[in-house]
């Protein structure tokens, strides 16, 4: 792998950590709306705004995979593009996690869960 930062793989690593658990939370929170109040006019909306959840948080998940992925096939240094596109992908993903969390609390309060 070209050579990152111990800091820099675990920021990777950290952020990975915390899109699984939104998946996580948002698949459960997913589940007790439908299974506590079914699938209605008002419950789509917020099960729409879940799946937009999850779906940011798989393809940011993915973008850190491919581009930890592709540094690790470089010998021995990534180009300059390629580490700026990780470093903006980092400040990103913690945007798209807060977000995505901030979104959660939202619908759990909505919905006294």
């Amino acid at each position: 792998m070209a050579n990152l930062s111990n800091e820099t793989i675990t920021a990777v690593f950290e952020l990975q950590r915390q899109l699984l658990q939104i998946i996580n939370q948002a698949t459960e929170l997913e589940f007790s709306i439908l299974e506590q109040f079914g699938e209605t006019e008002t419950t789509i909306i917020e099960l729409d705004e879940i799946q937009n959840v999850k779906e940011r948080a798989s393809a940011y998940y993915t973008r850190l995979y491919r581009l930890l992925w592709q540094i690790s096939q470089v010998q021995p240094i990534a180009d300059s593009a390629t580490l700026d596109l990780l470093s903006q992908s980092l400040i990103q993903t913690q945007a798209i996690a807060d977000a995505g969390q901030a979104s959660l609390i939202e619908i759990k309060r909505n919905w006294n869960l």
